[in-house]
């Protein structure tokens, strides 16, 4: 029976919502190829003027992922340039964040609960481990891959909610 802890309310479901977000950005290099367009159109399609563009969406789950797994882990985060210009390399990157992601350890999220978490855009604030993950973790995790997700739908990648939950490996009921 799996036990809720930290680690398995973040880095499984992080790399579930990732392989999902991968298998999208496939379908949408197979999309640009058939439509003849650059993959450019896409990276910087956005849904509103004031939003990040969908290369810019994808970078930030990624860091989020990262940074939400690896605060909470107390481990130093890999540095990621943001420097993407085809969604091949988007592929790449979230390659990159699974790799960080399969590094990190239960037993490195043991207390992570009540660990304190600076928040870097709030100088001097911050977050028991437990808030940190209810309240900006996995919330803006969610947020930007659901905005990638909705970038290229509104773009006419034919995907739907399956696309977007991923693999979900279910099991037989228990009588």
């Amino acid at each position: 029976m799996a036990q809720i802890s930290m680690y398995n309310v973040t880095v499984p479901e992080f790399k579930r919502s990732l392989l999902a977000l991968r298998a999208i950005l496939e379908k949408a290099e197979a999309f640009v190829a058939e439509k003849k367009i650059e993959d450019s159109v896409l990276l910087q399609a956005r849904l509103a003027p004031d939003q990040f563009p969908l290369v810019k969406q994808v970078q930030v789950a990624c860091d989020n992922a990262k940074g939400t797994a690896g605060r909470l882990a107390g481990v130093e985060l890999p540095k990621m340039e943001d420097n993407e210009t085809t969604l091949k390399a988007l592929e790449e990157r979230i390659d990159k964040t699974i790799e960080f992601l399969d590094t990190l350890t239960m037993e490195q999220f043991e207390g992570s609960e009540e660990r304190e978490i600076p928040i870097y855009f709030f100088p001097g604030k911050a977050l028991s481990g437990l808030e940190y993950v209810n309240t900006l973790g996995l919330a803006n995790f969610y947020f930007h891959v659901t905005t990638a997700y909705s970038i290229l739908r509104h773009n006419g990648l034919n995907i739907g909610k399956t696309d977007f939950m991923g693999a979900v490996e279910f099991h037989d009921e228990k009588k």
